[in-house]
């Protein structure tokens, strides 16, 4: 299970593109490229600008008017599939470390 405590750290070899509210992901070791919606780009963005899962988690709570469980289903099947794809990492929750930007 997703560790929401933990953090999305954005690969070097990941480029993003933002178009009309919508962003595609590529990946510049494989070539392959992921489009994400306008939710998904919201949620992307808060993931990786967040110090942590569960922030990006609280703060898409207040800008989306869902369900927790179903936000976190949600969040947690972008996680998975992303992280799949090589578009991001999670690293776990080290007290006292500053995250990349």
């Amino acid at each position: 299970m997703m560790q929401f405590a933990n953090r999305v750290v954005v690969p070097k070899h990941v480029l993003v593109r933002y178009l009309d509210g919508e962003s595609v992901l590529l990946n510049l070791e494989t070539e392959k490229y992921f489009g994400l919606d306008t939710a998904g780009t919201r949620m992307w963005e808060l993931l990786s600008s967040s110090p942590s899962i569960d922030a990006a988690f609280a703060r898409l709570l207040e800008e989306f008017e869902v369900e927790p469980e179903l936000l976190r289903t949600h969040l947690t099947e972008l996680l998975s599939r992303l992280q799949e794809h090589g578009l991001l990492n999670i690293a776990t929750d080290n007290v006292g470390t500053i995250p990349a930007v």
